[in-house]
């Protein structure tokens, strides 16, 4: 009985390795993908997640035959934004990308590069979020020290252009405001950084959405593409 079970193990770990290493089905598109994160995060918010490829076979095929993460997700290094648990998601299955702020330099943009370029990540999500302390530390304009002036640097002009536009906007209604103009900021950003992105965006190989998160629902409200995005990637110039 042991060999039986022993042989029929080895058998299920052969047969999975080889459907991971075969990479993703000609089926998997970014809207596949996209509809994957939704179907996840319905879960999370609902109470009835499946913690999915948290197993040790999972752990054991991702080791030996690598990853193929099937969506990129810049989000903001918040602790209270644990991605692979809002999108209730498990080993290999994202390419995260986390830093304060969800802003997009040159080092968020050639991480998402390689995600998309070497690994076949062909959705990529920029995901704000609510009480989004690095917006609201532009929006009071107090006193920053280290690095994090620079760090929030591509935060204020979008904080600027909402102020603007808003005079009467205050507390929580103007911060959810220029949290999202962030998020439309940080893939505005990418797209000027990035003629690859950009170019797998033309060609449809990747699509890239802005999405927000709830922090007292669980919820992302998902925001599509960016509203100037048929401009943004015929944009010129950027890193090589």
């Amino acid at each position: 009985m042991k060999r039986v079970l022993t042989l029929s193990m080895m058998v299920v770990l052969v047969c999975a390795a080889m459907v991971w290493a075969s990479g993703p089905a000609p089926s998997t598109t970014p809207e596949l993908a996209l509809e994957r994160l939704q179907r996840g995060n319905e879960r999370f918010v609902t109470s009835k997640t499946i913690h999915p490829n948290q197993d040790p076979l999972r752990r054991s095929i991702t080791a030996k035959e690598g990853q193929k993460p099937f969506a990129t997700i810049l989000g903001c290094a918040d602790s209270r934004v644990p991605l692979e648990v809002v999108f209730d998601t498990g080993v290999g299955d994202l390419f995260v990308v986390r830093v304060a702020g969800n802003v997009t330099y040159f080092d968020q943009a050639g991480t998402i590069e390689y995600g998309a370029d070497h690994l076949g990540s062909n959705l990529l999500v920029v995901l704000g979020h609510t009480k989004c302390g690095a917006v609201n530390a532009v929006i009071a304009g107090g006193e920053a020290h280290g690095n994090i002036p620079a760090l929030v640097a591509n935060i204020v002009p979008p904080v600027t252009k909402v102020k603007a536009e808003n005079p009467g906007l205050t507390g929580e209604a103007l911060a959810n405001k220029a949290i999202e103009a962030n998020t439309w900021q940080s893939i505005e950003d990418l797209f000027k950084q990035s003629p690859m992105i950009r170019n797998m965006v033309k060609s449809k190989a990747v699509k890239v959405v802005g999405a927000i998160y709830d922090l007292e629902s669980g919820k992302v409200n998902w925001m599509g593409e960016h509203p100037k995005q048929a401009e943004l990637v015929e944009l010129t110039g950027g890193a090589k």
